[in-house]
């Protein structure tokens, strides 16, 4: 469902991602982890067609971001780090035109906003302007304008960020049950705990290469110690770290 291919972004003095290669499939819940400026969020912003990479290939659900990029992009619902929202219009406004810009009939739009809107308690500020939401209120939306086509693909970068414990756990819940209607999700998170609760892969990426791939339990200590995410995270990262071997 989801194919990086040798995928590497260079800027004037740095990689940011080098020969990233990973498959991942339908109804698949991974998770990207990395410390910061780890390239985490160019993956990202190269598998949504917001960059282009220096070399290599990726496909979303069968088609090639570069010589089939709309349709690629069709199948996707996009949550970043820090939403970008027009701040002029409502909630119910920026919805609305998400579902146009989608091909939703209006009918549909306003059905699916009634539910997002009941299942992320939105409907009491939902007809205000953006610019008057907190950053947890504009990250619901951010999810509901992901969420609101039924996209096959799901790509989210830190998907916690400015959500209370209360909404958290609704988008965790949430997340685990597209997971198990089948849609593919591809989360970049620094929350471990977020990572080990929900993931059925994990990769770990430090300095724009990949240093690992497998479930939470596969990550073992090299000394045979039991060992949480955290401490397996924190370990390979100091051990790729500590060879310095392209640097």
């Amino acid at each position: 469902m989801i194919k990086l291919n040798a995928l590497t972004k260079e800027f004037e003095t740095t990689v940011a991602v080098k020969n990233l290669s990973l498959e991942i499939e339908k109804g698949e819940l991974f998770s990207f982890l990395g410390p910061n400026g780890a390239g985490k969020t160019t993956t990202i912003k190269m598998m949504v067609g917001l960059m282009t990479p220096t070399a290599g290939s990726l496909e979303m659900g069968g088609f090639n971001m570069d010589t089939d990029p709309q349709k690629a992009k069709e199948l996707i619902g996009y949550v970043p780090d820090a939403a970008f929202l027009y701040q002029h219009l409502t909630g119910i406004e920026l919805l609305m035109m998400v579902g146009q810009l989608y091909s939703m009939d209006n009918a549909a739009i306003q059905t699916e906003l009634e539910i997002l809107s009941e299942h992320l308690f939105m409907t009491e500020w939902i007809e205000e302007r953006i610019s008057g939401y907190s950053r947890g209120m504009k990250q619901r939306l951010a999810f509901s304008a992901a969420f609101l086509h039924h996209p096959e693909i799901l790509v989210i970068d830190e998907p916690m960020v400015g959500l209370d414990p209360k909404t958290g756990r609704i988008i965790k819940d949430m997340l685990k049950e597209k997971r198990d209607a089948g849609i593919t999700i591809f989360v970049s998170t620094h929350n471990l705990n977020v990572a080990e609760e929900l993931s059925d892969r994990i990769a770990i990426i430090n300095r724009g290469k990949l240093l690992g791939v497998g479930t939470v339990d596969s990550f073992q200590s090299v000394s045979g110690k039991a060992e949480n995410l955290e401490e397996r995270f924190l370990r390979i990262v100091e051990e790729e770290e500590n060879t310095g071997s392209d640097h």
